[in-house]
């Protein structure tokens, strides 16, 4: 009887570990390793841009990507070229009407392994309260609790309503937003 019951506790326990969710890791972003960036053609030349003010929150296994919980969120204002003249217009209304809408936020739906230490996150990128999907693909290195990743997603930024008076011609509208971080688990 005691082996029985014994036999039952164990089947039990068994159970219980193999049907319990996968606990993935916390991921804390260290600022001053990491940078959020965007490129889009502007005349015959490369703009190139970075977002000084942003916050991730990363729930991350490598092991079981699916179950990843990564959100973004992005200070409009801290937009930055280096350009007077551009880092004057951005917070315009014309392109991320910072006073209405001061964050865009990235939130990703689906993460998934490609291949070795490529992955893709589909997620939703809203800018100006205007929400559309888009594909995150990066790479991951972990070395110990050091996580860096590297990846791009590309938007058109006439789907949201960024300088939608300024021709293609001026600034193209294609965007590619650049990640390159590092985080401590």
């Amino acid at each position: 009887m005691a082996l029985r019951n014994i036999a039952f506790a164990l089947s039990i326990s068994s159970a219980i570990v193999v049907n319990s969710p996968v606990m993935a890791d916390t991921w804390n972003v260290d600022p001053g390793q990491s940078t959020l960036g965007f490129e889009v053609q502007q005349g015959e030349g490369t703009l190139r841009g970075t977002f000084a003010t942003w916050t991730a929150s990363i729930e991350f296994d490598p092991n079981a990507p699916e179950t990843a919980e990564i959100a973004v969120d992005v200070k409009a204002m801290s937009a930055s070229t280096g350009n007077p003249q551009f880092d004057g217009t951005m917070p315009g209304s014309e392109w991320f009407d910072v006073n209405s809408f001061p964050i865009a936020e990235f939130k990703a739906d689906a993460v998934s392994l490609v291949e070795g230490n490529s992955y893709s996150a589909d997620g939703t990128l809203t800018i100006k309260g205007i929400s559309h999907p888009v594909k995150l693909d990066f790479t991951l290195d972990i070395d110990g609790d050091t996580a860096k990743a590297e990846g791009k997603a590309t938007v058109n930024r006439l789907d949201y309503k960024l300088g939608s008076g300024v021709g293609t011609d001026t600034v193209g509208d294609l965007v590619t937003v650049t990640l390159d971080l590092t985080a401590i688990r």
